[in-house]
């Protein structure tokens, strides 16, 4: 199993996408008059905790999609320097494999991180960033998530996404009722695992599917503190933990 690298594992990638093109609904009514990655926890916005956790792993350039209320997101990312930011605007919701795939041509060709705007992390003694890069091997990888036990996960009351195998290779929960561990909304990946996907909207799921097929999908534990900020009350809930 995976623990905090692996043969081959490189440096931090230079580029990651930042997903903020949802619509929030969930989180409505505080997502009326704003986008849910703009509203705020601990005197910070959602994308900026993202943002601030690959600027100081070492990202140097974050590509940010948006669609609802994007020009607010637009603002407010004006004046950021670090990491740079290239806002790729969807007219329509490319979900979470589809808006990935527009932004492709941004990263180059290389490896890059793709972190969700609509959830918090707090790094463990080494950055969460640093060890997925640390552990990322493109020659037998096409995606590495970080992964969350969701007895540690807080606010998260769902079944699970995933167990892993002592080889790091994720197993779907399938027809479980339950599994171990959910998917804590950052990974590595590289622009070859979205070749042959569909045009327009499609779920990142699309891709980690076919990797798990192939034997190219893993997954590195998150040692830090993760925050499932789904609703209102989970919103409450996370500003009450930061206070204690």
């Amino acid at each position: 199993m995976i623990e905090g690298g692996a043969p081959g594992g490189g440096g931090v990638p230079r580029c990651a996408m930042v997903l903020a093109a949802g619509l929030g609904l969930r989180m409505r009514p505080l997502t009326l008059t704003r986008p849910k990655p703009l509203l705020s926890v601990a005197g910070r916005t959602l994308l900026d905790h993202a943002l601030d956790r690959l600027a100081a792993a070492g990202v140097g350039t974050a590509v940010v999609n948006s669609h609802y209320l994007g020009d607010m997101i637009a603002a407010h990312l004006a004046g950021r320097t670090r990491p740079a930011i290239i806002v790729s605007p969807e007219p329509v919701v490319l979900e979470t494999g589809g808006g990935v795939k527009a932004a492709l041509a941004h990263f180059a060709g290389v490896p890059f991180l793709v972190a969700n705007a609509d959830i918090l992390w707090l790094d463990g003694p080494v950055p969460a960033v640093r060890r997925l890069a640390a552990a990322w091997d493109p020659a037998v990888m096409d995606a590495l998530l970080l992964l969350m036990p969701v007895a540690r996960a807080h606010g998260y009351h769902g079944p699970g996404d995933f167990r892993l195998g002592a080889d790091s290779r994720p197993i779907r929960r399938g027809t479980a009722d339950s599994a171990p561990l959910v998917f804590a909304g950052v990974h590595i990946t590289r622009p070859e695992a979205f070749v042959e996907t569909p045009d327009g909207a499609f779920s990142a799921n699309l891709v980690w599917n076919r990797a798990a097929a192939a034997g190219r999908l893993f997954g590195l534990v998150h040692d830090g503190d993760w925050f499932h900020v789904g609703t209102p009350g989970d919103l409450e809930a996370t500003e009450r933990w930061f206070a204690g």
